[in-house]
């Protein structure tokens, strides 16, 4: 059976005003992340490495930010999407691991709800589903609280 492993980033900076949201989980901070959809980093990078994986390119060539009609746009739902594109060319998602780098908030209270909405989103059962939070003790722009990043990885068998 034919395995591919595909990996993802994204990166978005705090702006006040806004939701932050993860997972597709909204968590209570003072600031959210700037981006034309609404800007959901975790479902992003999750979103890059399914594509990734199916060789497809990435959200931007998708989703383009150049697109009105992506303005606000649900990351789970694009997330979604992505994982459509790649079961259109053959492959079904086997598991998913990711982490979110900010110092603050703390997000250990909120990953379970994510792991479990991401779950359901890609039909993949808990166990099959990992996501964890990291601090950077203060350095670069996540520990200057200037934004926060997400990093995942994939793994997609041929159907």
């Amino acid at each position: 059976m034919q395995h591919h492993v595909g990996i993802g980033y994204d990166a978005h900076r705090f702006e006040a005003g806004r939701d932050l949201i993860l997972g597709g989980v909204k968590v209570p901070f003072e600031k959210g992340l700037l981006g034309h959809s609404d800007a959901d980093a975790l479902c992003h990078a999750l979103s890059d490495a399914i594509l990734g994986a199916a060789s497809l390119g990435d959200i931007g060539k998708h989703f383009p930010d150049t697109d009105p009609k992506w303005k606000g746009a649900d990351s789970v739902a694009l997330l979604k999407e992505c994982k459509k594109l790649a079961e259109a060319k053959g492959w079904d998602l086997v598991n998913v691991d990711a982490v979110v780098v900010c110092q603050r908030p703390k997000l250990a209270p909120f990953i379970d709800e994510m792991a479990k909405n991401l779950g359901r989103a890609l039909s993949l059962d808990r166990e099959s589903v990992s996501v964890k939070a990291k601090t950077t003790e203060g350095m670069g722009f996540e520990g200057s609280g200037e934004g926060l990043s997400a990093h995942a990885v994939v793994m997609l068998k041929r159907n």
